[in-house]
């Protein structure tokens, strides 16, 4: 099986790996593989962002159905994730 990522932005703060995961199977009928929530170095803290692993076969399902969802009356923002940029 063939996995996608999908960037989650506009998270609130106290939103948990679990917490994400749950949503986007909710929301979506879509089986979530991993999670997770992406955090400051230093703090520990939400960076307000994560990523959700699915099935290539759902992603586009899963994009559609999470556009507009709110989490705790913030609007996500949702995306295919991109690759990193090297920061040299």
């Amino acid at each position: 099986m063939v996995l996608k990522t999908i960037y989650v932005g506009n998270l609130p703060w106290a939103t948990t790996e679990d917490e994400l995961a749950s949503v986007f199977a909710e929301k979506t009928g879509v089986e979530v593989q991993a999670s997770r929530i992406i955090t400051d170095r230093e703090t520990g803290r939400s960076r307000g962002f994560g990523f959700v692993e699915v099935a290539e076969d759902d992603m586009e399902k899963a994009l559609e159905a999470m556009q507009g969802v709110e989490l705790d009356g913030r609007e996500l923002v949702v995306n295919e994730a991109r690759q990193r940029q090297n920061r040299f």
